[in-house]
């Protein structure tokens, strides 16, 4: 029996998923038109689980090499050449999973060839591996790499997409052969670094990505799109529910955010009694304020580390100030990627109820301990009412 799923990659044979073929469609699209981008939303916004759901369309059509930088040792980090042999190791995996012949393994991985003193750098030798390969394989080749932003702040990967670059301009130029496409995945988008490159690191502002072209694909869920999933589990369990209203009370408290929308329904199915009302949605809501996870924490985390994103949602949600929405405001921009902001009739705000409600208690809870630790320090220089001038630091 199928279940909602919130952790890892959904598959259809599994879990019950959102009919996502229309934004598939225009994925599709921009590799058709031989197009590098980059899928940069949220956590948990489904990047990973897209990149499945492309294997599957276009396994037949391309050759996909589907990498990740999850959990990758500075060790990969630690020259050009370090990160050229870790990818020529993951490609070889690549080729090996996908049944290609011997002989083309054995050439891609053989560096006996590689003389550094002979080359200018160690890109350059990938960059006549990849070219021979794209010419030696009978399909043209996708390249996708998730979470890319755990070392998008590292100079060796900087290299690497200049490398990427450079092979895509030579290519359209029709003096080189490359991948038909490149995506990459992750939180950040790595046109635009300075939003995670440390201050001491300007020069790597100048991102070697700016071949890329605009992912604008809306990733969030509308409630016709929620129903999809509701009219894949009714046929199962026959509840009676009205697939229509369901779908838009989770979208009303959700906004469409794919972990949100599966948590509630998976809180309903397994801790509602699969009892499919308005009324259980919001008690699914309210219970699931109160259960942490990492969803939650790195919301948190993001309002916790970065001041100006801090104050801006301070002053949205206890001062009801009004920010125009513009995307050229670097503070703006930062609250879209991590998706704490989102355009409402032109002006800033929270992308979500839940996401309001979890802020504004963190927000709330900061306030109140930091008004308690003045009262108490504060109080240790009351004695009878009054201050006790002697010993109140800097008197004398």
């Amino acid at each position: 029996m199928k279940e909602f799923n919130v952790t890892g990659t959904c598959i259809p044979d599994e879990h019950y998923m959102v009919d996502t073929s229309e934004k598939l469609e225009q994925i599709i699209q921009l590799i058709e038109k031989k197009k590098y981008f980059t899928i940069n939303r949220a956590r948990q916004y489904g990047k990973t689980t897209t990149f499945a759901a492309l294997n599957r369309k276009l396994k037949d059509k391309y050759y996909i090499f589907w990498l990740s930088f999850e959990g990758l040792g500075q060790n990969v980090f630690s020259s050009d050449l370090a990160f050229v042999r870790f990818f020529i190791r993951k490609i070889t995996n690549e080729l090996l999973f996908l049944n290609l012949s011997s002989d083309i393994r054995r050439q891609w991985s053989d560096m006996s060839d590689f003389h550094e003193e002979a080359l200018d750098d160690a890109f350059d030798y990938l960059s006549q591996k990849i070219t021979w390969l794209c010419g030696a394989c009978e399909k043209e080749i996708l390249l996708m790499i998730d979470e890319v932003d755990k070392s998008s702040d590292n100079q060796i990967f900087l290299n690497f997409l200049g490398m990427l670059r450079n092979k895509y301009l030579f290519r359209s130029a029709g003096r080189d052969v490359t991948f038909k496409s490149v995506i990459l995945a992750g939180v950040y988008d790595i046109k635009n670094l300075k939003l995670k490159i440390r201050s001491d690191s300007e020069q790597k502002y100048n991102s070697p990505w700016n071949i890329a072209a605009d992912f604008v694909v809306d990733m969030s869920f509308s409630p016709p799109e929620i129903a999809t999933m509701l009219l894949e589990y009714e046929a199962d369990h026959h509840t009676g529910m009205d697939i229509s209203g369901i779908s838009e009370e989770i979208y009303f408290y959700t906004s469409g955010y794919p972990f949100l929308v599966s948590r509630l329904c998976k809180w309903i199915d397994e801790n509602g009694g699969k009892i499919w009302t308005v009324e259980n949605v919001k008690a699914a809501e309210n219970e699931l304020l109160h259960i942490p996870c990492t969803l939650f924490d790195d919301l948190a985390k993001n309002y916790e580390n970065h001041p100006e994103l801090q104050l801006m949602i301070d002053n949205i949600l206890l001062e009801g100030i009004a920010y125009p929405f513009t995307m050229t405001d670097p503070v703006i921009q930062m609250g879209v990627m991590f998706g704490i902001f989102k355009s409402k009739n032109n002006y800033v705000a929270i992308s979500n109820v839940i996401f309001d409600t979890i802020l504004y208690n963190h927000v709330m809870s900061k306030k109140t301990r930091e008004r308690q630790i003045f009262k108490e320090d504060r109080n240790q220089f009351i004695r009878n009412g009054k201050l006790d001038m002697p010993h109140v630091p800097g008197k004398y």
